[in-house]
């Protein structure tokens, strides 16, 4: 099993986009299971949101404690919480930034960092990153492909949105794939 995590802020999607990811990986033939982690928390405050991938059902219920990968939708976060907590080895991490990172990632462990605001603010015409980071995510694991994630998007969006919406995952997708 491969496990994701996801921290966001409310208001930024990130339960939409493991909506989205578990839809996306479903649809290209493997198990997944999506889930918020929140309670009281109100738009701006910290959240967490998982993914959960197998090639059999999956039974656990759980947070995710040790992922596979994680990606950090806003990257002031990693000042507040501990975001790289638990990460496996080999595992790897993607943070919508536009700065050269000046924290401290674990020994063993990918850091991709993308300037997710600024694509998103190009092909959607918003500040909300969640679709430009699945493009990332898809492109940097794997775990889904873009023919699947493209379908997830235009299922949950209408028409133009889920034009622009694609197109920002797209530019992330290639982004990623061209720096691998």
């Amino acid at each position: 099993m491969r496990e994701l995590r996801i921290h966001g802020r409310g208001g930024q999607g990130s339960v939409t986009a493991a909506e989205l990811i578990a839809v996306a990986a479903f649809e290209g033939g493997v198990f997944s299971q999506a889930f918020p982690a929140f309670g009281v928390e109100r738009r701006g405050a910290p959240v967490q949101a998982f993914v959960r991938f197998d090639d059999k059902k999956i039974r656990l219920r759980s947070q995710v404690y040790e992922p596979d990968y994680i990606i950090v939708q806003d990257s002031t976060l990693i000042k507040d919480v501990n975001v790289f907590q638990g990460v496996k080895t080999g595992g790897i991490v993607i943070v919508n930034t536009e700065k050269k990172p000046d924290y401290q990632v674990p020994e063993g462990v990918k850091l991709i960092t993308i300037d997710a605001t600024t694509i998103a603010l190009k092909a959607i015409g918003l500040p909300i990153t969640n679709t430009t980071l699945m493009g990332a995510f898809a492109a940097a694991t794997g775990e889904i492909q873009f023919s699947t994630l493209e379908n997830a998007l235009k299922h949950r969006f209408p028409g133009e949105l889920a034009t622009k919406n694609i197109a920002a995952a797209k530019i992330a997708f290639d982004t990623v794939k061209g720096g691998a």
